[in-house]
């Protein structure tokens, strides 16, 4: 094999550096740059929502402002045309104080700190929030009871249609004067006085604890309170959506409705059920600064308050100003 000598090499060398010289370099592709917004595009919806948070609330609240943008759009209008709408079958105080029983026995922290104010701001008394809350724990005692005794769904059912056909046909007439609880006999004796029957559920309850529990039962979910008979089924209704409790929810169903509820009525409890579990969950979950959160709670109770002034303020001048168009 012939070996090129060193002078040849280097000529050819030479001659390739020219030509690489004589070649114009070919430009570099530019880098494609991120395609900025058109002028006067229309915003996301994420931005609508946070620009209606704020036209509504006066701010954004951290815990709103911190929702994932492709969810927040939904979560802000189910929020906002329900619980804070004043134009739903349910009055404000009463979706409030159903928030209030459902984030009770989460139970959730935030959510009960919330739904106490509101429900304050829609006028709900020391009484009658306390009153939810024990309408909660009482869906949850008996709710334990029903799943614990596993108690038959078919049978309950047609002991319940037994016991509200009873209670139609004994309504508007004077109720029997119930005699004294002193014992597991005489709760059952009062039981089969006022239901014409005793339930399985309660012939089977521990005889210790049912004269007190049927007492408890008596005087808040079936006599007359600061709370009405419909607002306590429905406020039962909630609570069993989201225990879940089947049998809990068959009969509060049936008692709300023989109170006169509406099945809008009844669709907005289950609802607010609903929108608390969610709240909830992602609060709980995304471990949302509590402190900052009572913050902005607090500052929505306050705008809402000096709206309501505002408010109040115009009505009384319009009466007045009415009142001297008539004189």
């Amino acid at each position: 094999m012939r070996t090129m000598s060193l002078t040849t090499l280097l000529l050819c060398a030479c001659a390739l550096v020219a030509q690489a010289q004589a070649t114009p370099a070919k430009p570099a592709t530019p880098a494609t740059p991120a395609k900025a917004a058109a002028p006067g595009a229309p915003a996301s919806a994420a931005q609508l929502a946070r620009d209606d948070i704020k036209a509504t609330l006066g701010f954004v609240p951290k815990f709103l402002d911190s929702v994932p943008s492709v969810a927040l759009p939904g979560a802000w209008e189910e929020m906002k045309g329900l619980q804070m709408s004043p134009s739903t079958a349910l009055p404000p105080k009463i979706k409030e104080l159903i928030g209030l029983a459902v984030a009770a026995q989460v139970p959730c922290h935030y959510c009960v700190y919330a739904h106490t104010k509101f429900a304050e701001l829609g006028g709900a008394t020391k009484d009658e929030i306390g009153e939810a809350v024990i309408v909660a724990s009482l869906t949850r005692h008996w709710s334990t009871v029903l799943q614990g005794q596993q108690t038959d769904l078919s049978k309950f059912k047609r002991e319940l249609a037994t016991l509200v056909q009873s209670m139609r046909a004994s309504a508007g007439k004077p109720a029997p004067t119930p005699g004294a609880v002193t014992d597991a006999a005489s709760a059952r004796a009062q039981i089969q006085q006022m239901f014409g029957s005793v339930p399985e559920f309660l012939s089977r309850f521990a005889a210790a604890g049912l004269p007190g529990a049927w007492t408890e039962m008596r005087d808040v979910e079936m006599s007359p309170t600061v709370l009405s008979g419909k607002h306590k089924s429905l406020i039962g209704i909630a609570v069993a959506s989201q225990v879940p409790c089947r049998f809990c929810l068959a009969a509060d169903t049936e008692f709300a409705k023989m109170e006169g509820a509406t099945e809008a009525e009844i669709q907005e409890a289950i609802a607010m059920a609903a929108i608390t579990r969610h709240w909830s969950t992602y609060l709980n979950g995304t471990q949302q600064d509590e402190a900052q959160f009572r913050r902005d709670v607090d500052k929505i109770v306050a705008g809402a308050k000096k709206q309501q002034a505002v408010a109040a303020a115009a009505a009384k001048k319009d009466a007045v100003k009415a009142a001297k168009a008539a004189a």
